[in-house]
């Protein structure tokens, strides 16, 4: 949670005298104005410890006089704006943007009667410049848990920017450089001292790089921005909680061997196999779904993701973070970073709205904190601690062209990307909305990377001949096994045929490791017979100690692996036979064969993918639009597109040629890279007046100018034999990618 610390929260006990306002004197003790960062030579602000003011305590002691448990809420905002920065906000220039960022920020610590003691566990911390380059900014908010939580959050808070800086990829691809800082800085918590077994910090950062804005997240900590649409002021969620509320981290977490109940179901108050929860918003009783080991009641975590909780990362909780690119634009006035403390009890929408009352941001941050400790103590008897950035982005202009050039400068929409690391757990790109829940895709993280591999090695996979006859007996049990099985349910009858003759039988022996924890398995089990444990190697005092978590057994319909089939990425666990038995396995490469023999659109795929405009969209983005494609045949002469008709979409010619002619004062449009050619039969210089007349063949394309809403003049396109083409219309593509901005510099650069 996001710490200002001061020596009272760290080495003294803190008791007031009267608990009602307990939150009074922790505001006093811990928001204090940070000093510059150790030794970085660079403006930052990261709580350091300070001791209050003498004068200020007894103003907040003075309270305890009175008796109105009220007073306090009411001075809140008064009482915590003296110790927001003591000038207010701070402003930095972005040089390549011409535009400034103008910053404040707040942590309160929360308020637990039952541990009036209890330190600020939320950490913050803000580079102004960020590194070396002065367009690179950097904003982080880290919310600590656990016995440990504020030693995690401030382990995090210093090594997650060191990781990131000192990464090589940091210059050119910030998108790997995040992901790559997440992963490393996790790995480091669990070696450090810090107790990270049941404690750990969730992490929101956001790295402003010129007219980009990178947002990673791990856990439940928010990071929203304000769009302008007209009068209204909306709000767009930058991450997506990372909870059990979600299906596809439920789906996930449960994978990893994780229970999900609530604690009534947990103490037998409610019927464990039912769900009992629906979405976050109508979780009115306060009792979420929380992930439970196998065989115990710990760790009971709220969220999916995390850095550190080295007990719950044994049951899926991941630090592996979604990273989200935003391309800013005059209509996005300001961004904020928050912890669950301000998001339990405030949308996302009354946020932004509350921030835009305000000019400065350091009066918003005082607002929102005030708002949100009153609501807590309003609805339960404790508060969370609460941490809040307010960064306003004054001046940017449309005049500005995103000056990122790095192979991270995606194709962008303008609502958010999530963008896809490679050995990422991720979930795939999803259909974002204003509203901070997930909805999952049809097509499953699987079958997209079936897809990926398929159209990079351009390979096509034949089944292996069956390497062992099964028995009917033999067969019935692995479809039991496999039946409804999230991976498997989407089959159709002759791939299910195909998958088992691929299963091969694999005799094992009493001791013997199937798959071990840290190594990198690349096959799916159904247990045929006898008795596996599953065990995890894990740190303890006396040396490593090895720890069962399940047992599998054919009676059980047990079945593990499935993680291998959708990932290349080290195993967190390990299975050993406890008995003799029989497993049944089959091979990522066939799984991935047999998802792709019957997929459809894989020819269309491979089409889009040689069209410059789209080859950096994800499979999930050009599977969509794969299936927004109308087919057209013409014959030999028919006109395709009516020089005196605005071309409006763009044409993929599938089978035979198609005759171009147009002006040549249209090749100083930037973006016509279909038109430029050493066929033309014309010169290519381009002036006005002058025709020219390309011929495109089969596999070739044309009008992508149409995607970007450009009309660059009059075209015409004759079919030269019968021909067939695909066409992708203007209206479709934005229905399923959003409209695409004109990128002039970033679309001339892919020709």
């Amino acid at each position: 949670m996001g710490c200002v610390y001061s020596r009272a929260c760290i080495g003294e006990v803190c008791v007031p005298r009267d608990p009602r306002i307990k939150h009074q004197q922790q505001q006093s003790q811990t928001l204090q104005a940070p000093q510059n960062a150790r030794g970085t030579g660079l403006p930052a602000f990261s709580p350091a410890s300070t001791s209050p003011e003498t004068e200020t305590r007894d103003q907040v002691n003075q309270l305890s006089v009175t008796r109105d448990p009220e007073l306090g809420i009411t001075r809140l905002s008064r009482v915590s704006s003296q110790f927001l920065p003591p000038d207010g906000s701070r402003t930095v220039k972005v040089p390549s943007g011409n535009y400034e960022l103008r910053y404040s920020y707040l942590s309160q610590r929360g308020y637990y009667p039952d541990a009036l003691d209890k330190a600020n566990q939320d950490s913050f911390c803000i580079h102004t410049p960020f590194g070396s380059s002065p367009d690179d900014h950097f904003f982080g908010v880290f919310d600590g848990h656990g016995e440990f939580g504020a030693q995690c959050s401030q382990f995090v808070k210093r090594k997650l920017c060191e990781n990131l800086l000192r990464s090589t990829k940091f210059h050119v691809d910030a998108v790997e450089a995040c992901h790559s800082a997440f992963l490393t800085t996790n790995s480091q918590l669990h070696a450090d001292s810090v107790d990270d077994s049941m404690s750990g910090t969730t992490a929101i950062t956001v790295l402003v790089r010129g007219r980009s804005i990178y947002v990673a997240n791990s856990g439940d900590s928010r990071a929203v921005i304000a769009e302008r649409r007209g009068k209204e002021i909306a709000a767009i969620d930058l991450s997506i909680d990372q909870t059990p509320f979600r299906a596809d981290e439920l789906e996930r977490v449960k994978l990893c061997g994780a229970r999900v109940l609530t604690l009534d179901q947990i103490e037998g108050l409610k019927n464990p196999d039912v769900q009992c929860w629906g979405t976050e918003e109508g979780d009115d009783d306060g009792d979420p779904p929380r992930l439970w080991v196998p065989n115990g009641m710990y760790p009971g975590t709220a969220f999916t993701r995390s850095i550190g909780d080295s007990i719950a990362e044994t049951i899926g909780v991941v630090s592996n973070p979604e990273i989200v690119v935003f391309e800013l634009t005059p209509h996005h006035p300001f961004f904020v970073l928050a912890s669950d403390g301000v998001f339990e009890f405030l949308s996302s929408q009354a946020v932004v709205e509350m921030v835009e009352k305000y000019k400065d941001p350091r009066d918003a941050c005082a607002a929102i904190v005030a708002e949100s400790y009153r609501l807590w103590l309003q609805y339960e008897t404790r508060t969370d601690d609460i941490t809040v950035i307010v960064v306003h982005v004054d001046g940017l202009t449309d005049s500005v062209v995103s000056q990122s050039t790095g192979p991270d400068s995606v194709l962008r929409a303008p609502i958010p990307q999530v963008v896809e690391v490679a050995g990422s757990e991720s979930p795939a790109t999803f259909s974002w909305n204003s509203r901070n829940h997930r909805v999952r895709h049809d097509i499953s993280r699987a079958r997209l990377r079936a897809i990926e591999s398929s159209l990079e090695n351009g390979k096509i996979w034949v089944p292996p001949s069956p390497a062992h006859r099964k028995t009917w007996e033999e067969e019935a049990h692995i479809e039991r096994a496999l039946h409804d099985h999230f991976l498997f349910r989407k089959l159709t009858d002759s791939q299910c045929h195909v998958l088992l003759d691929c299963m091969q039988r694999v005799e094992v022996q009493p001791g013997e490791v199937v798959v071990k924890q840290g190594g990198e398995g690349d096959c799916f089990y159904v247990v045929g017979s006898g008795e596996f444990e599953v065990f995890a190697t894990q740190e303890e005092k006396n040396g490593e100690v090895p720890k069962v978590l399940q047992r599998y057994t054919a009676e059980k319909l047990s079945s593990f692996g499935e993680l291998a089939l959708m990932y290349n990425k080290p195993l967190q666990a390990s299975v050993r036979a406890v008995t003799s038995g029989t497993l049944w396995a089959l091979k990522r490469e066939d799984f991935r064969g047999i998802l792709m023999s019957e997929f459809s659109n894989l020819s269309s795929l491979k089409l889009l993918r040689t069209v410059d405009l789209l080859s950096r969209l994800t499979i999930l983005q050009l599977s969509h639009i794969a299936d927004s494609l109308s087919e057209v045949s013409f014959s030999d002469g028919q006109t395709v597109v009516d020089g005196n008709e605005v071309s409006s979409a763009l044409y993929i010619i599938q089978r035979g040629q198609v005759r171009l002619t147009f002006d040549a004062h249209i090749l100083g449009s930037p973006n016509v890279g279909s038109l430029k050619s050493d066929n033309q039969k014309e010169d290519n210089n381009p002036i006005s007046g002058k025709m020219l007349s390309l011929v495109k063949t089969e596999g070739s394309y044309f009008g992508e100018w149409a995607l970007l809403g450009e009309h660059i003049g009059s075209l015409s396109a004759i079919a030269v034999g019968d021909c067939t083409c695909s066409i992708l219309t203007k209206e479709k593509f934005d229905s399923v990618v959003g409209p695409l901005t004109k990128l002039s510099q970033d679309v001339e650069k892919y020709h």
